[in-house]
């Protein structure tokens, strides 16, 4: 499923125009990124969790030359499945 997939069906089951349901999801995603941002965990009960993680530098290897490169620390994000999510997918 898409975006625009995603936008029909929570037009769909919510009742919303699709032009509604775009700046619904839109809001949610800008919402989650502003709070990821700033370090904070966005927790959706019953759906999942996202959090951010600081990965280590580390030394790596240029695949085509074979020469070492040193890859910088970053922050990376991570999703955690709730409990609900996993039930209805098993």
């Amino acid at each position: 499923m898409n975006k625009s997939e995603l936008i029909d069906a929570v037009a769909r089951d919510s009742g919303l125009t699709k032009s509604d349901s775009e700046k619904a999801l839109n809001s949610m995603v800008s919402a989650v990124e502003y709070a990821l941002k700033e370090g904070e965990d966005v927790t959706l009960v019953g759906f999942g969790s996202f959090s951010v993680k600081k990965t280590a530098g580390r030394s790596g290897r240029n695949f085509r030359t074979g020469d070492p490169i040193c890859i910088p620390p970053r922050m990376s994000v991570r999703f955690k499945p709730g409990k609900n999510l996993k039930d209805s997918v098993n």
